[in-house]
């Protein structure tokens, strides 16, 4: 016969008798769920012992940017040479376009400048569309990025998170690698003598990938920036988009106005960290 009674404080006496149950024959059994019956296993004592004594966990910080956006932070140079080691192209208008090889680069600056803002991983991409939103001017771009909470880029933003605190020329290197990006396309006239729309998904170049994990920051589409300390703000274009230009991450085209927009430009947007 197997006899049990609460004696409380959840022990149990549990006995196994023959002709009844009596007090003094019964064995105490401990709920395995108390930390009494933790502490009756010489395994779970430590276990117990150590979450007794572990520290309460700090609350989560905060994400520093918002989704779909990287954090870049560092010192950044203002002035910088680039030491090109080997052209690609011929002698000629675009002979000091392309450059195959670069040696590292010289910060030309007294100091450099800490930077610390989020910036998109991607293009501008409307919804429900997978590629990336062209035929945007800068004013284009201004509204879209003050709808989202955001504002558009400066250019030395898209410097540094293209180029990395080691200012590396391309967003993936010293070398130039024309599989890398969506660039150095041969095919960018039509016919009728336009330029063909050759945009990917932005992305999906997997190796066109800064250090700070940003995409397309050379080639496919060119790009609104804001001119650093400009009064109005003055727009710059940055990425040379997928034709077999300059592609390195201090590049500029500066020609076009707050309204131009083309086949080739669109934009991303840039916030301040929390």
């Amino acid at each position: 016969m197997k006899c049990t009674r609460i004696i409380g404080g959840g022990l149990v006496m549990t006995a196994l008798v023959i002709g009844g149950c009596r007090d003094h024959q019964a064995t105490p059994v401990l709920h395995s769920g108390s930390e009494e019956g933790l502490l009756a296993r010489p395994a779970a004592t430590e276990a117990l012992v150590a979450l007794r004594s572990a520290p309460a966990r700090a609350p989560a910080e905060p994400a520093s940017c918002g989704e779909g956006m990287a954090l870049v932070e560092g010192k950044y140079c203002p002035d910088v040479r680039l030491n090109c080691k080997k052209y690609l192209d011929p002698e000629g208008r675009y002979q000091y376009f392309r450059c195959a090889e670069y040696g590292p680069s010289t910060c030309l600056s007294k100091e450099r400048r800490a930077l610390r803002f989020c910036i998109d991983k991607r293009e501008f991409t409307e919804q429900g569309e997978t590629l990336p939103a062209n035929h945007r001017s800068w004013r284009d771009g201004d509204r879209s990025c003050k709808k989202l909470g955001k504002r558009m880029c400066l250019e030395s933003e898209y410097n540094f998170a293209c180029e990395g605190e080691n200012m590396q020329p391309y967003p993936y290197g010293f070398t130039r690698d024309a599989t890398a990006c969506n660039a150095d396309r041969d095919d960018v006239v039509s016919a009728a003598g336009t330029l063909r729309d050759l945009r990917a998904p932005s992305g999906s170049y997997e190796r066109c990938m800064s250090p700070f994990g940003v995409a397309d920051l050379a080639g496919n589409l060119e790009e609104f920036v804001t001119i650093d300390r400009s009064t109005p703000a003055r727009p710059a274009m940055k990425g040379s988009y997928w034709q077999p230009g300059r592609n390195f991450c201090r590049a500029a085209q500066t020609a076009h106005d707050m309204y131009y927009n083309g086949t080739e430009t669109g934009f991303r947007c840039c916030s301040e960290a929390n």
